[in-house]
């Protein structure tokens, strides 16, 4: 279960104040992640200096912030960052304030990320902008923010867009980064992989699991799996469990059951899941075969 700390400020009657608020968590799947979603109308932070690295999306307004000697602005849809050990501060542009979803990214967990990508030993890599225009990033950001808001969200797939979050940003805007390596084909941990989410379709399965099995690192398998299968570990899961429901809606099992037996986290999730793979409901499949 995540650990939060959430804050609440209502507007005065007589200040005509919007509603303030802030949330931040540490969400209990994915190591070295600290989280905060923040909707702020007064906040001036004062000039302060983080030993994580800071990365957010904003959603609303503008933050102006004072970074690397220079005046900022990141308006609304734009990725805002601050690297350790750097100074800044951080207010509304105007009176209407801003809100928006931050990373807390240990250095460790960038530097790991680095070194995946270039093949070799790297330390964390440095970035100069402290405003992003990159709508690419700026999606990648804020959907594992909010799948984060999530406690049951499955945990291959937590860690699975971190990876593509963490490849995003550095390969596209960290400086002195050489070129990713090839994934390489690994026919036999790909393999391997697949028969395991084949046979445990029905767990929690993490990346960390599915290497130890492996030999190969979590990153490497997981790029080299989607390269030779198509789909990400955790697609690849979720269609053996679809696929293994399509078999069981024959027999008289509830889909509660059926859908807490398949590993989703509840009913709603395994229909949305079945219907985006099959295209109708879980229900609507299984008149069909009762019909038959």
């Amino acid at each position: 279960m995540a650990s939060r700390y959430e804050t609440q400020q209502q507007a005065s009657p007589l200040g005509g104040r919007s509603r303030e608020s802030a949330r931040m968590w540490k969400p209990g799947r994915l190591a070295g992640v600290f989280l905060l979603a923040a909707d702020y109308r007064r906040q001036d932070f004062a000039p302060h200096i983080h030993e994580d690295y800071a990365l957010g999306v904003i959603e609303r307004g503008a933050m102006a912030f004072r970074y690397r000697g220079q005046g900022l602005v990141a308006p609304a849809g734009s990725v805002n960052l601050v690297v350790p050990g750097e100074a800044h501060d951080g207010h509304g542009l105007d009176a209407a304030g801003w809100s928006y979803r931050m990373f807390y990214l240990d250095p460790d967990l960038l530097a790991r990320a680095a070194s995946e990508l270039a093949g070799r030993r790297a330390g964390p890599p440095h970035f100069a902008a402290g405003v992003l225009h990159d709508p690419g990033l700026a999606a990648r950001v804020r959907g594992l923010h909010r799948l984060l808001e999530q406690d049951a969200a499955p945990r291959l797939a937590l860690e699975e867009k971190l990876q593509d979050l963490l490849a995003h940003w550095i390969a596209r805007h960290a400086e002195r980064l050489p070129a990713a390596r090839d994934a390489g084909r690994e026919p036999g941990a790909v393999a391997r992989a697949r028969a395991i989410l084949d046979a445990r379709f029905g767990e929690d399965l993490s990346l960390a699991d599915l290497a130890a099995e492996t030999g190969l690192s979590a990153w490497h398998l997981a790029r080299a799996f989607t390269t030779a299968v198509g789909l990400p570990p955790h697609a690849y899961l979720v269609q053996q469990r679809v696929r293994r429901a399509r078999e069981r809606l024959a027999g008289p099992q509830g889909l509660a059951e059926l859908a807490a037996d398949l590993g989703f986290a509840d009913q709603s999730h395994f229909t949305r899941a079945f219907k985006r793979i099959v295209g109708v409901s879980p229900g609507a499949f299984r008149k069909i075969l009762q019909d038959r």
